[in-house]
């Protein structure tokens, strides 16, 4: 099981579709995928996972619901997940992350990322958006950082992609399957 995870309106599902070829509900506002959908690809079960964060429309308290059960979903799962494609819009990253840190709070991309790795679950990061980046390696290395990713472990680690372009999209299968095999 392969799952994609992320905060809302990141690209997770239009990615998806990028890579498997397969149908996954898309909306242009947050929050459209709300329960984890399932679709099989070459013989493994990929799960686009509703996003974490903001989902217009939504009251805070089910937001909150939404992110728990990710996380249940994430736990009771940890052992059948082979690998966790976790999706971050390439452009609002840095702000976001900085804005959290301003607050004194753990921004959830860099929260989330140490779960998968608390789990011992392999994590890609999917640096979606890129065609808005204007210097998508300093955005890597910046959030390889505040993920906690060594340098020599960057590439292993991180793909710049622009899954609405499909740019870098046969980047990130190599990466996948690299990672299945070890």
């Amino acid at each position: 099981m392969i799952i994609f995870v992320g905060r809302s309106n990141v690209g997770k599902s239009t990615l998806i579709f990028k890579l498997t070829g397969k149908k996954v509900k898309r909306g242009k506002r947050p929050g459209v995928t709300r329960k984890p959908v399932e679709v099989v690809w070459r013989n493994r079960i990929i799960i686009d996972m509703p996003g974490f964060g903001f989902m217009s429309g939504l009251p805070k308290r089910v937001q909150e619901r939404i992110k728990d059960e990710i996380v249940h979903f994430v736990e009771n799962n940890a052992e059948k997940i082979k690998l966790a494609v976790l999706v971050v819009d390439g452009k609002a990253a840095p702000e976001i992350i900085e804005r959290w840190e301003k607050r004194g709070e753990i921004p959830i991309d860099v929260e989330f990322f140490q779960f998968l790795r608390e789990l011992e679950i392999p994590t890609v990061v999917a640096v979606n958006k890129i065609d808005k980046v204007k210097n998508v390696q300093s955005v890597i290395n910046y959030l390889a950082e505040k993920f906690g990713v060594p340098f020599q472990e960057i590439s292993e680690t991180f793909v710049p992609i622009s899954a609405k372009f499909g740019k870098n999209i046969e980047e990130l299968k190599k990466l996948i399957e690299k990672k299945l095999r070890s």
